[in-house]
């Protein structure tokens, strides 16, 4: 699956949730994360959020596709990180 994984989160958890996601996903922008997951990490990841978010402030969310090619990726301005070198 092709995962986009945007977050606002409280600033004393900003720097935890962009590790946690690092380690399974492509940093790309500030607060953005994409990449491919298998469902077994999708939910992995999504478990390991619940962990470090406070529910009544901090808002992740997951644009989960099949495949990358069913997503069109624009970019207005300098991208920030591509991920097209990733093997």
């Amino acid at each position: 699956m092709y995962v986009l994984v945007v977050y606002d989160v409280q600033v004393s958890r900003i720097n935890k949730v962009h590790k946690y996601l690092k380690r399974y996903l492509n940093w790309v922008q500030n607060s953005v994360f994409e990449g491919e997951l298998t469902d077994a990490q999708i939910e992995t990841v999504k478990i390991g959020l619940e962990k470090i978010l406070d529910r009544n402030s901090d808002s992740v969310l997951l644009y989960i596709a099949r495949q990358q090619q069913w997503l069109k990726k624009e970019v207005v301005g300098c991208e920030r990180a591509t991920t097209d070198n990733l093997l």
